[in-house]
C-alpha cells in the first residue's frame, strides 16, 4: 500500500478482513459473479451525503452542514472515516471554503464562514473522504450552492447579459450500440447549456430523408424511440423541433455490421424479459451478470438460438436502487450493459407545526419517523428551517433518498432527483427508465475486476484521525528518499510527537490525534545524522475533479424587497449580535503525556532552582548522566531493564518538539521550564525505539523562543474543525419579547443532531424573528438499517394587525 500507516486497526471484524484483502492478492476466481465479489469486498465504497442548511447564502454568512456517510450497497451508516472533507468551489473548481470534519459512527457536522468578497454567482458544495480519493470524484458528494456577494451592487450596474442559447443532444442505443438488421431502441437526452432538460419533438430520417421513427421527450428533456438499422451503410439523423420553433439536426450514432444487442421489457409487474440478439446469428452461450451496487451478484447462462437468447428475471428478487444487466461472451468478454431502477424502500420523516405565528412566538415542531408500512422507527435526523424569499424559493437542498439511491451512482447531473422517488409509480417508472437509458455508468472498469491483482489504493482511510501525508527528498536534488526517520511534533502544553519511515517513494504519514483548529507543526528528520534530506507536507485536499463540468444554471433573479432585506439582514446580525455568531466547543483533550506516565517527573518549582539547566540536570534529575564532549553535551540514562547504561543519547522533547543539538537544551533559561519528565528505559514509538526519553515542558507550551533547527520545516497546519454551536434568540418571557434588538435572522434553527427514538418521536422547538415572510421547514433522516428519508413543509409568520 503506498500510504501504509504504523497504527492499530478498530475491532471491527469485517473490516479488518476488508483492510487485509486490500494489501493481499487474489486468486483468480474461475467465474465472473466470484471475481466481481471479490473486487467488491477489496474496493470498499463509502458515500457521503452532505445536508446545508440552506441553498443559498449572502457572503459572509455561515454554511451550517451535517454529513452522513454510509456503505455503498445498504447505505448503512459506516464507522470507517474518522474526517470528512467539505469544500466550496467555484466555477473554475477553486476552493473558497475548505474544512476537515470529525465524524463519528457515520456522522459528522460542521460550519464554514463563506469569505466577504465573494462574488454573485452558483458555486458548488462536495464532501468525500480519504479514502474515497481513491476512486473517480464523480463519486464525491456534489451540490450547487447559490452566494450572493455581500457588497450591493450599483443601482445603475448594468444588468448581465443572458449567455447564448446552446443545445446538447445525445443519444444512447440500448445495450450501448446499434447493429444493422437487429431491432433496437435508442434513448435521447436533450439539454440547454444549463444542464436543464428542453422539450422537443420530431422525427428521424435516414441518409435519403426518409423518416424511420418518430421522437418526443417526456421528462426533463428525455425520450426514447424504436429503430431497425438497415443493413449497409446507412446513416440516421434526428430532427428535432422545440418549442420555440427552432429545429435542431442531429446524427445518431452509426450502427455496427457485426455485436450484440440487448432489450429489456419490463411488461409484467412480477417480471423482466431481457432479450440478447447477435449478428452473426450463431449458437454460442452468453452469460448475464446483474449486480446492485456491492450486493452478491448473479449469474446467468443461455445459449443463443439463431442468433436469440432471452434471460428472465425476478422483479420482487432485485434490491431497490439501480441494478446493471451486463452480458458477457463465453470469453469472458463484455458485450452490452443495461441499468434499471427499482424504487427502494424510503424512510417517512413527518414534521408538523401549526401553519402561522407572529413575530417571536415559539414553534413546537414534532418529529415523526415511520418505515412505508406506518412502523415507528428511530431515525437519526438533521433540521433546518429558513426563510423563502424569489432565490430560496426556487431552489431546494437535495434530498438524501434520491441522493443515495439514485444519483450517487450515476454520471452526470440528473435534475430533479426527487422526482423519481416521488411522482405516481407509472410516470416515475417512465421517467426514470428514461433516465437509465440515457446513463452508463459503474463505479469499476471490467478490467480491474477482471485483473489477476487488485491495484494497491493509494490513499489509507482514516480510522482514528486525520493524516497528515509527506514526502522526504534529497537537498539539491529533489529526489525522493527511502528509509529516512521523521519526526513530526504539534508543540504544547501536552506536546505531540509522531514518527514515521520513508518509504520507496519517500512518503511518510503520521496520524494525528486531537488535532483540532490551526496548529504549528514541526517536521524534521534527526539532522545530526540525516542533513542531506528535508521534508514536504501536501494538502489533504483533492485536487481531481470529474471530466463533466456542472452544470452553469444561472441564479434567479431577485426582486429589490428581496435583495434589500439580505444586505439589511447581515448588517443587523453583524451590528447587534457580534459575540454570539461564533460559539465553540474544543472537544476536551487528552491531557496525559503521549509517552504516559514516566519513571521520573519533576516540577521544578518544587525544588531549588539554579541558574544553569547543566545545574539541574546535574543536581536531582535522576537516571541522567551530563556528559561534555569537545563542546557537545550528551545525555547517558540509565536502562532499568538490562541494569546499564544507555550508549546513544536518549530522545529530548521540549514542548514535545524533539532537540537533536544538546546544546541547545542546555542553553535554555530553567525558570522558563516548569518540569522535566524521564524515562529510564527502551521506549518504543511505531518504527522507532528511543533509548531512553528527557521531556520538558515550558509554562506556556510555546516553545520559549527556542530558536529550532534551520532545516526544519515549520509549517501552520489546519486540522479538524472545531465544533461551532448554532446561536439562536429566544423570546420564552416578556422581557425577552420586548427586547428592542432587531431580529431578522434568515435561518432560525438549525440542529444536526436530532435523535427521534424508539418510537420515532421527537419534539423541537424554536422562536420566530421579527421578519414576516413564508419558512421551509426541511427534515433529513437516516436509520441504523439505512432508511433514508426527508421531509418538508412551509409555515408563515405574519405581522401583528
Amino acid at each position: 500500500m503506498k500510504h501504509q500507516n504504523n497504527y492499530l486497526l478498530p475491532g471491527y471484524c469485517w473490516l479488518l478482513l476488508t483492510l487485509l484483502l486490500l494489501t493481499s492478492g487474489r486468486a483468480r476466481a474461475q467465474e465472473i459473479d466470484q471475481q466481481l465479489t471479490s473486487y467488491n469486498t477489496q474496493a470498499l465504497v463509502e458515500k457521503v451525503y452532505l445536508h446545508t442548511d440552506r441553498p443559498a447564502y449572502l457572503a459572509g454568512e455561515t454554511m451550517w452542514c451535517k454529513l452522513y456517510v454510509v456503505d455503498g450497497a445498504l447505505h448503512r451508516p459506516l464507522p470507517l472515516s474518522t474526517v470528512a472533507y467539505v469544500e466550496v468551489l467555484n466555477a473554475d473548481n477553486q476552493p473558497v471554503a475548505q474544512g476537515r470534519v470529525a465524524l463519528r459512527g457515520g456522522r459528522g457536522h460542521g460550519a464554514f464562514s463563506l469569505p466577504d468578497t465573494l462574488g454573485t454567482g452558483r458555486y458548488q458544495v462536495r464532501a468525500y473522504t480519504r479514502w474515497m480519493q481513491n476512486f473517480d470524484p464523480a463519486y464525491f458528494f456534489s451540490a450547487p450552492v447559490d452566494i450572493l456577494a455581500a457588497v450591493r451592487p450599483p443601482a445603475d450596474a448594468p444588468p448581465a447579459r443572458p449567455a447564448a442559447v446552446d443545445y446538447d443532444a445525445q443519444f444512447f442505443p440500448e445495450g450501448g450500440q446499434l447493429v444493422q438488421g437487429l431491432p433496437g431502441r435508442v434513448g435521447f437526452k436533450l439539454t440547454d447549456r444549463q444542464g436543464r432538460g428542453v422539450a422537443a419533438r420530431g422525427v428521424v430520417v435516414d441518409q435519403t430523408g426518409q423518416q424511420v421513427a418518430e421522437v418526443a421527450t417526456l421528462r426533463f428533456g428525455m425520450g426514447s424511440f424504436e429503430l431497425t438499422p438497415a443493413v449497409g451503410s446507412a446513416s440516421y439523423t434526428a430532427v428535432l423541433t422545440l418549442s420555440s420553433g427552432e429545429t435542431l439536426r442531429r446524427p445518431l450514432p452509426a450502427p455496427q455490421s457485426t455485436g450484440y444487442t440487448l432489450r429489456l421489457l419490463d411488461e409484467t409487474p412480477t417480471q423482466l424479459r431481457l432479450l440478447v440478439r447477435a449478428v452473426p446469428a450463431a449458437s454460442v452461450p452468453v452469460l448475464l451478470l446483474q449486480h446492485t451496487r456491492q450486493l452478491p451478484p448473479v449469474l446467468s447462462r443461455q445459449q443463443l438460438v439463431d442468433g436469440v437468447a432471452e434471460f428472465v428475471v425476478d422483479k420482487q428478487a432485485l434490491a431497490g436502487g439501480i441494478t446493471h444487466f451486463t452480458v458477457f461472451t463465453a470469453e469472458r468478454q463484455p458485450v452490452c450493459e443495461r441499468l434499471y431502477f427499482k424504487a427502494p424502500a424510503q424512510l417517512v420523516v413527518q414534521a408538523q407545526a401549526p401553519a402561522a405565528y407572529g413575530p417571536r412566538q415559539r414553534v413546537e415542531l414534532a418529529l415523526r419517523t415511520a418505515t412505508a408500512l406506518g412502523q415507528a422507527v428511530p431515525a437519526n435526523l438533521s433540521v433546518a428551517v429558513y426563510h423563502l424569499d424569489s432565490l430560496t424559493a426556487t431552489e431546494a437542498v437535495p434530498a438524501i433518498a434520491p441522493y443515495l439511491w439514485l444519483t450517487s451512482d450515476l454520471r452526470g447531473h440528473v435534475e430533479q432527483p426527487a422526482y423519481y422517488l416521488s411522482a405516481a409509480p407509472d410516470a416515475a417508472a417512465a421517467a426514470a427508465d428514461n433516465l437509465m437509458l440515457t446513463q452508463g455508468w459503474r463505479r469499476f472498469a471490467w478490467a480491474q475486476v477482471l485483473a489477476p491483482a487488485p491495484a494497491a489504493p493509494a490513499y489509507a482511510p482514516e480510522l482514528h484521525g486525520p493524516l497528515v501525508q509527506g514526502t522526504v527528498l534529497t537537498r539539491g536534488t529533489d529526489a525522493p528518499k527511502s528509509g529516512v526517520p521523521i519526526y513530526l511534533a504539534s508543540p504544547g502544553q501536552t506536546g505531540r510527537l509522531y514518527n514515521d519511515v520513508s518509504r520507496s517513494d519517500g512518503t511518510v504519514v503520521f496520524e494525528m490525534q486531537d488535532f483540532y483548529g490551526s496548529r504549528e507543526l514541526v517536521v524534521q528528520p534527526n539532522n545530526e545524522v540525516d542533513s542531506a534530506y528535508y521534508v514536504t507536507l501536501q494538502s489533504p485536499y483533492s485536487t481531481a475533479y470529474p471530466p463533466t463540468a456542472a452544470p452553469t444554471t444561472a441564479l434567479p433573479g431577485l426582486n429589490e424587497g428581496a435583495l434589500t432585506q439580505r444586505y439589511l439582514q447581515r448588517q443587523l446580525l453583524a451590528a447587534y449580535y457580534p459575540d454570539r455568531q461564533i460559539r465553540i466547543h474544543l472537544p476536551l483533550p487528552d491531557t496525559a503525556a503521549f509517552y504516559g506516565r514516566p519513571d521520573h517527573s519533576y516540577l521544578l518549582d518544587d525544588y531549588t532552582r539554579f541558574k544553569t539547566m547543566e545545574e539541574v540536570m546535574r543536581e536531582y534529575v535522576r537516571g541522567v548522566t551530563v556528559r561534555n564532549r569537545r563542546g557537545r553535551f550528551h545525555f547517558m540514562l540509565y536502562n532499568k531493564i538490562v541494569d546499564d547504561v544507555f550508549k546513544d543519547d536518549p530522545m529530548v522533547l521540549l514542548d514535545g518538539v524533539p532537540i537533536f543539538n544538546l546544546n541547545t537544551v542546555m542553553a535554555l533559561d530553567p525558570l522558563k521550564v516548569k518540569q522535566v519528565d524521564v524515562i529510564t528505559g527502551l521506549y518504543i514509538q511505531g518504527q522507532l525505539a528511543y533509548s531512553g526519553l528527557v521531556s520538558y515542558s515550558t509554562y506556556q507550551g510555546d516553545l520559549q523562543g527556542l530558536p529550532l533547527d534551520a532545516r526544519a520545516l515549520l509549517q501552520t497546519y489546519e486540522g479538524l474543525q472545531i465544533p461551532r454551536e448554532f446561536y439562536a434568540p429566544r423570546y420564552a418571557t416578556a422581557q425577552q419579547q420586548q427586547s428592542r434588538l432587531p431580529d431578522f435572522r434568515d435561518l432560525l434553527y438549525w440542529n444536526p443532531e436530532v435523535n427521534a427514538g424508539p418510537e420515532g418521536r421527537q419534539q423541537v422547538e424554536f422562536y420566530t424573528s421579527d421578519q414576516p415572510g413564508r419558512y421551509r421547514v426541511v427534515v433529513q433522516g437516516l436509520t441504523a438499517d439505512g432508511l433514508a428519508g426527508s421531509g418538508s413543509f412551509v409555515f408563515e409568520v405574519k405581522k401583528p394587525l
